[in-house]
């Protein structure tokens, strides 16, 4: 299916979490109901996640350096090429340096060049006490106030042990939402 026959082009980017592998299953999700994937990873969640699952999965390379040769402007290229932004899963920190505006990797750049003309969409996933902090539910108000989608967490059992928020909301049920999206 060429580019020009796909339902929407959606950026999926992940940070730091241990929820990380699921963005896998949302890119196969996605991939399998003819949307295009463009995949973009922080650091930390390449950490969690290599390159290679969500490269075979989409059949297009991570991003993840701005300063690579040759890709100073992917950001802007980027963001006029996407329909909808997820950050799944979205970190603490991910989340509390989006709200401060900090720009010095890829996402940051992301999200500071969309400017909210497009949706973006942040899908938390940390540890319930992190989740309740007031660094990061306050970060997740001034976003959602901005423009933001927040989803919801699940509750359950989390990667740590505990039983509590702050678990990522599953694939299916992100695609779901996703499918609903106007546009």
């Amino acid at each position: 299916m060429s580019e020009s026959e796909t339902k929407k082009n959606v950026l999926l980017m992940t940070s730091g979490s241990i929820a990380a592998f699921k963005a896998a299953s949302l890119a196969s999700l996605l991939v399998k109901n003819d949307w295009a994937v463009q995949c973009v990873a922080s650091e930390g969640g390449r950490r969690f996640l290599g390159d290679a699952a969500l490269e075979g999965l989409t059949g297009r390379p991570v991003l993840t350096d701005m300063f690579e040769r040759g890709r100073a402007l992917d950001h802007i290229k980027l963001a006029d090429w996407a329909d909808i932004f997820i950050l799944y899963p979205a970190s603490a920190n991910r989340i509390t340096r989006l709200r401060a505006g900090l720009a010095d990797d890829l996402i940051g750049a992301l999200f500071l060049v969309n400017n909210f003309r497009k949706p973006w969409w942040i899908a938390p996933a940390m540890n319930s006490n992190m989740f309740e902090h007031p660094a990061v539910s306050d970060a997740l108000g001034i976003l959602e106030g901005w423009g933001c989608r927040i989803l919801p967490t699940g509750e359950g059992r989390l990667a740590c042990g505990t039983v509590g928020y702050g678990r990522l909301l599953e694939p299916d049920e992100v695609f779901a939402l996703m499918e609903e999206e106007p546009g």
